[in-house]
């Protein structure tokens, strides 16, 4: 398979799907907008599921599992939810050869088919808070579908829990935010704006939305994580009520909040080249690649013995490294299937280096070379794993700080927006207006930054603001 992938200047969409593909990341499944995730892609979905994963159990999260088929009755009880969400929806009619008495809609999100069951298991505040989360797959039925930014289905977690009061909800929702941002930021290398989304925006039948955006390599905004406070939309819906601590009935406060497969499409835009592929160190599959470099059996030997004392001393270190010793490829090839790849470091072993007792390292970030002695080397490399994430976070913050501009009214805007960039102004405009920019621009307000404490002119209605909006277009 030819390594040779598009330019990103020449063709964005095209190179974020060579790389997908040259990558192993994923293939197209043979129903329209599915997707077959390949184990090279799977594994780094396994990284950020288990580091995710462990956040959520560290601040008492627990997973459970609910089906994938909800009744149709169970849609229609959240009328704003059930709107938000029909035309993205599947509908099954038939089972076992016959009609079904009631259809059943394939999990576009789990709050209905949740919350009957909260129904059931809540009766009084000493059952709260429930903290559950899943990890599953949903169905939606997307027109327009993209390798892992937009697919008909997906894998994600989505948490659902339930409190005995507003405040609670409102923290749990803004503690899973900043899970959120730790996530991207502290492990995808990922600089993201944290806040509010506005009402056109929101997740359908919440009371707010919080989100982290992020800016991908095309300057577009990727919606990287979502968290929502219910309010008591649910509970009522489902009629969950439960006896507080005065003995009277209330409904119950709710939150749910999810990430999903489409991280991994972040990762490919924010970081992503010309070669292909750069991965995050700590949750790429391999942080380390070692590719030998031999001509005879008495060179392959000699390397191998350096080799075994360095794998010896990675695993020592829980460093994940691959020893590519396979002989029907050439080191140059290797050199471009890693590259593609994104492995984070390449360690070069010739003769001349076991000889001397050395190793080469190569950077994918930067493409540099450094040769060290081996016991120095081994020394080097866990910290070199943790500057090449710095480096990356701090390139990506960069790019994301110089195509990230303010504007004044609506000819600065329309200008920005048509050159690519993050736009944040006062804003004092409601849903329609921001309906009517979206319709003239394509650019959404994609979040309301937190800690607003200024007063200004709205860049569109001219009237006084005091928050600072982000407008974008997005994917």
């Amino acid at each position: 398979m030819s390594l040779s992938i598009t330019k990103r200047s020449q063709d964005y969409a095209k190179w974020y799907t060579d790389v997908v593909q040259k990558a192993e990341l994923a293939d197209y499944g043979p129903v329209k907008g599915t997707m077959v995730i390949r184990p090279y892609g799977y594994a780094i979905w396994e990284n950020i599921r288990n580091i995710a994963d462990r956040m959520f159990k560290a601040t008492g999260h627990v997973n459970a599992y609910f089906p994938l088929f909800i009744p149709e009755s169970y849609m229609k009880r959240e009328a704003e939810h059930v709107a938000g969400f029909a035309p993205e929806c599947a509908v099954v009619t038939h089972g076992g050869g016959k009609k079904l008495t009631e259809p059943l809609y394939i999990r576009p999100t789990s709050e209905t088919i949740i919350w009957a069951m909260y129904k059931r298991w809540i009766k009084s505040y000493r059952d709260l808070p429930l903290l559950i989360n899943q990890w599953a797959n949903v169905v939606r039925w997307e027109m327009r579908t993209r390798l892992f930014l937009r697919t008909t289905e997906f894998l994600w977690q989505e948490g659902h829990t339930a409190h005995a009061d507003a405040r609670e909800a409102e923290e749990e929702a803004q503690r899973i935010l900043e899970i959120y941002r730790q996530l991207a930021e502290d492990y995808l290398a990922m600089p993201v704006l944290v806040g509010q989304k506005s009402e056109s925006q929101k997740f359908a039948g919440a009371v707010r939305t919080y989100a982290i955006e992020a800016m991908m390599g095309d300057k577009k905004a990727l919606q990287a994580g979502t968290s929502h406070f219910l309010g008591q939309n649910f509970a009522k819906a489902f009629d969950v009520t439960f006896l507080n601590r005065e003995n009277q009935l209330e409904y119950v406060w709710a939150t749910s909040w999810g990430v999903s497969t489409r991280l991994i499409g972040g990762i490919i835009m924010a970081h992503g080249d010309d070669k292909g592929l750069i991965l995050p160190p700590r949750v790429a599959p391999y942080q380390v690649v070692i590719v030998p470099i031999w001509k005879n059996d008495s060179e392959k030997s000699q390397i191998n013995e350096l080799v075994a004392r360095l794998t010896e001393a990675l695993q020592a270190q829980q460093i994940r490294f691959y020893y590519d010793d396979s002989e029907q490829n050439t080191p140059g090839w290797k050199f471009n299937h890693w590259e593609m790849r994104g492995t984070p470091l390449r360690i070069e072993i010739g003769p001349r280096e076991a000889t001397q007792n050395k190793i080469v390292i190569v950077r994918r970030d930067q493409l540099t070379r450094q040769m060290l002695p081996l016991d120095a080397a081994v020394e080097q490399i866990a910290p070199l794993l943790d500057t090449f994430h710095r480096d990356l976070f701090q390139k990506a913050l960069q790019f994301r700080t110089e195509n990230t501009v303010t504007v004044e009214n609506y000819h600065q805007f329309c200008q920005a927006i048509e050159e690519g960039r993050f736009v944040q102004a006062f804003w004092g405009g409601d849903t329609a207006a921001e309906a009517r920019i979206q319709e003239e621009t394509k650019a959404t307000i994609r979040v309301i930054p937190f800690e607003q404490n200024q007063k200004g002119t709205c860049f569109y209605t001219g009237k006084s603001a005091d928050k600072i909006v982000v407008f974008a277009k997005a994917y």
